[in-house]
């Protein structure tokens, strides 16, 4: 399954960071390492840190203590947009489409970093640079509509779809860009098991094409043990496991904090 192996390089390291919200330890001195190719999932009990360290990871959230890494470098002080910039894409657990506009311009959104060619004047001016590298955009966002089943719902309002359409659209929104790092919370949430099964064939397809590293929060079970390669699992914050899927479900200190 896995597209991983011993001494392939690390995307993302997570080195002893603590999270403390006051008197709270959210996450307490978890470390993790992600190396290219790996789809690892991040499981727990709820309340157990996932998302807080989702969210340090992306730079929403500084952590109180330890270092994060992003292809070697130091990110820990980094802001989430340099991050995202720079190859590391996430998904929410609620889902934050741009409701106002239309399937297609969500998608567009996720590029728009990038200079499209002749800078205001060129907007203002309509320049061929500027209008060769909106079609270019546009046929890449189409691509990846097409990837997530979603082409039919291009000109469709963001605002408009379901609940399992909104996941598909976020992760279109996500992998447009070849991402590096490509996080995942909660993204089964909504979905009916064909939407689920389009969603775990996607993200394997974009790990096999750029050697992405994928990191999945979730509760589906099933789910996570067929798709990851890995699994790491927190409990009050801590790391208390990490092996392959068969590993993990078989460790008696996980049975504990799911079902003790």
């Amino acid at each position: 399954m896995s597209a991983s192996g011993a001494g392939q390089r690390v995307v993302v390291s997570v080195d002893e960071v603590t999270v403390r919200f006051g008197g709270i330890v959210a996450v307490d001195r978890a470390s993790i390492a992600v190396p290219a190719g790996e789809i690892r999932g991040l499981i727990g009990p709820n309340g157990a840190g996932k998302t807080t360290l989702f969210d340090t990871i992306t730079g929403i959230r500084a952590p109180t203590s330890g270092r994060i890494e992003f292809q070697g470098d130091d990110i820990t002080d980094r802001p989430a947009a340099w991050r995202s910039r720079h190859g590391m894409r996430r998904t929410f657990q609620r889902q934050q489409p741009f409701g106002w506009l239309s399937v297609e311009d969500n998608v567009l959104a996720a590029m728009d970093y990038h200079k499209g060619g002749g800078g205001v004047l060129g907007d203002l001016l309509g320049a061929p640079g500027r209008r060769r590298r909106e079609r270019e955009r546009r046929a890449t966002a189409r691509e990846a509509l097409e990837r997530c089943g979603l082409s039919a719902l291009a000109e469709e309002s963001a605002g408009r779809l379901p609940i399992g359409k909104v996941r598909l659209l976020e992760l279109a929104r996500a992998i447009v860009d070849e991402p590096t790092l490509l996080l995942l919370d909660e993204p089964t949430s909504g979905l009916d098991e064909v939407e689920a099964a389009r969603f775990a064939e996607i993200v394997r397809s974009v790990r096999a094409e750029n050697a992405c590293a994928v990191l999945l929060v979730e509760h589906d079970m099933p789910f996570v043990m067929a798709l990851c390669d890995r699994v790491t699992v927190l409990d009050l914050g801590r790391v208390i496991a990490e092996g392959t899927p068969a590993e993990v479900s078989a460790n008696e200190l996980v049975r504990s904090a799911y079902f003790g």
